[in-house]
């Protein structure tokens, strides 16, 4: 996992990022409630992040946001002419906070 942080840090795409709370309305009106301040757990390294403090990058055709800790994408958001696709796999789950 190290080696993929260290990676992650090299790649200038990462200058492009913002935190979770940049998609605050679009994850609203996917889930119909505010996110942000929820935990999820990454499929891929098991971390625990607030949603807020994921890694989104909005400039591709898509939204991909990313694990703070592993860098592997947790959520997938797409916007096509049927409607929007949301792909979540990357999360075990979502809990609402304490």
């Amino acid at each position: 996992m190290q080696d993929r942080i260290a990676l992650m840090r090299d790649d200038p795409a990462v200058e492009l990022s913002v935190d979770g709370n940049a998609i605050a309305g679009l994850l609203m009106s996917v889930f119909g409630r505010e996110v942000t301040a929820m935990e999820e757990q990454c499929a891929h390294c098991r971390t625990v992040s607030v949603v807020g403090t994921l890694r989104v990058y909005m400039r591709g055709p898509g939204v991909v946001v990313r694990c703070p800790a592993c860098a592997e994408v947790v959520l997938r958001v797409v916007e096509t002419p049927s409607g929007r696709r949301f792909d979540a796999s990357g999360a075990t789950h979502l809990v609402a906070g304490r």
